[in-house]
C-alpha cells in the first residue's frame, strides 16, 4: 500500500502536508500550531489546526446537534475529549478529519489512508460507536488565498513537512509542532533562539 507521506494530488501541492509555525509567529490563530492542509493549488489553501483544542468538549457538540451518544461506548470518550478550533473560517462548520474506509453524505478521500468529512451522519456513527476509530472532530478550519501561503511559506512563517497520520490523531496537542518539525530532523527550540537573526 502506498505511504500516505508519498502522495500527492498534483505536483508542487502541499496537500497532506503538515504547516509548522515558525516559533516568531505572534498570530494570534496561528502562534505554536501545526496545521494540515487537505487542499492546495493555484487556487489557494484551505486546513485544519490539529493541536488548538477548544473549551467544547465532543459530548456537547454531540448534544448540540441532538445525537444521542449516552453510555453507548460504555465510557466517557465523549466527555473528555476536546474539539478542535480548526481555524478562523467558517468557524461554525464542522470538519471530521478521519481514517479512510466507509465514506458518509459528504466525504472527501485526501489520500488512500485519509479522509475529510463534513456532514451530520458521520458524528451519529461515531457517537453510535460505528465510525472510523481514528478521527478528529474541529469546528472551522484555515484558509489562504492564491498566492498568500506561498508568500508566507517565503516569509519564514511556516515550516513544511509531509503528514504523519499518527500525529494528527494524537491527543499530546502540545507537542505536535515539536514532533511534526522533529520529522524533518528540526527542534523548533532551537530555531527559537536564532528567530530573528536570519
Amino acid at each position: 500500500m502506498k505511504d500516505d507521506a508519498d502522495y500527492q494530488a498534483t505536483p508542487g501541492s502541499l496537500a497532506n502536508q503538515f504547516l509548522i509555525a515558525m516559533p516568531h509567529l505572534q498570530d494570534p490563530w496561528f502562534a505554536h500550531t501545526v496545521t494540515y492542509l487537505w487542499k492546495h493549488n493555484e487556487e489557494g489553501a484551505l486546513g485544519i489546526v490539529i493541536n488548538k483544542p477548544s473549551s467544547m468538549l465532543l459530548s456537547e457538540l454531540l448534544a448540540e446537534l441532538h445525537i444521542d451518544a449516552e453510555l453507548r461506548r460504555g465510557d466517557s470518550i465523549f466527555h473528555s475529549q476536546r474539539v478542535m478550533s480548526g481555524g478562523p473560517v467558517e468557524k461554525h462548520k464542522g470538519f471530521i478529519l478521519h481514517e479512510s474506509g466507509r465514506e458518509w453524505e459528504y466525504t472527501l478521500k485526501i489520500t488512500p489512508g485519509l479522509s475529510l468529512s463534513m456532514s451530520k451522519d458521520i458524528l451519529a456513527d461515531i457517537a453510535d460507536g460505528k465510525g472510523p476509530e481514528n478521527y478528529l472532530v474541529a469546528l472551522g478550519c484555515a484558509g489562504w488565498e492564491a498566492g498568500q501561503l506561498e508568500q508566507e511559506i517565503g516569509d519564514n512563517f511556516w515550516l513544511t513537512a509531509p503528514a504523519i497520520p499518527a500525529l494528527i490523531f494524537s491527543t499530546d496537542y502540545e507537542a505536535k509542532p515539536e514532533a511534526a518539525a522533529a520529522s524533518l530532523g528540526v527542534s523548533l527550540s532551537q530555531l527559537s533562539s536564532i528567530a530573528g537573526h536570519s
